[in-house]
C-alpha cells in the first residue's frame, strides 16, 4: 500500500513541477498556440497538444518547431521533499522507507547510490531538519546541499 501512495504522489508531484522540457521551452505547436500564457490550464493544453499530435518528438528529430536536444534535462525534487514531508523525515530518522526511495528517484538518483542517498540523509538529519519549524523547502536546500558536497551524489544536483 505504500508503494501505492507514494507512486500515485510522484505522478501528482512530477506533473506539477515545470522544468526544462523535453525538446526544450519553445517546442512543438501546443507552446506555439499557447505563447504568453501561463498557469496550469495553459501548461497542460500545450504539452496535450504536443503529446497527441507527436510535432514535439517530429520537431527535436528534425530541429524543427523550435525544438532543440541541446539542453540539459531538468527535474525538481523539491517538489517530492513536500509532497511527503512527514514520510520523509520518518525514513530519514530510521535511515531507509518507500519515501526516502521516492524522493532519491525524484532526483533521478540511480538504484546503485540509493543507499548512499539513505545514508547521508540519516547521518545528517539535523542538518536536514535544522528547527522543529523548519519548512519542505528548507530540507530539500539542506538536502541539495549535502548532496552537492559528496563525491557520489554530487552529479545529481545541478
Amino acid at each position: 500500500m505504500k508503494k501505492l501512495v507514494a507512486g500515485a504522489v510522484l505522478l501528482v508531484a512530477s506533473s506539477s513541477v515545470f522544468a526544462e522540457a523535453p525538446g526544450g521551452p519553445n517546442c512543438g505547436w501546443g507552446n506555439m498556440l499557447f505563447k504568453g500564457q501561463s498557469g496550469f490550464v495553459a501548461h497542460f493544453l500545450a504539452s496535450t497538444t504536443n503529446g497527441t499530435s507527436g510535432n514535439a518528438t517530429f520537431g527535436m528529430t528534425t530541429g524543427t518547431n523550435g525544438c532543440s536536444v541541446d539542453g540539459k534535462l531538468t527535474y525538481g525534487g523539491k517538489a517530492m521533499v513536500g509532497a511527503m514531508f512527514d514520510e520523509f523525515s520518518a525514513d530519514v530518522a530510521v535511515g531507509e522507507g518507500d519515501a526516502l526511495n521516492a524522493v532519491a528517484a525524484a532526483y533521478g538518483v540511480s538504484k546503485e547510490d540509493r543507499a548512499a542517498f539513505a545514508t547521508l540523509a540519516h547521518q545528517n538529519f539535523a542538518a536536514l531538519y535544522t528547527s522543529e519549524n523548519v519548512t519542505a523547502e528548507e530540507v530539500a536546500t539542506n538536502l541539495e546541499t549535502l548532496m552537492k558536497a559528496d563525491a557520489t551524489l554530487s552529479k545529481y544536483v545541478i
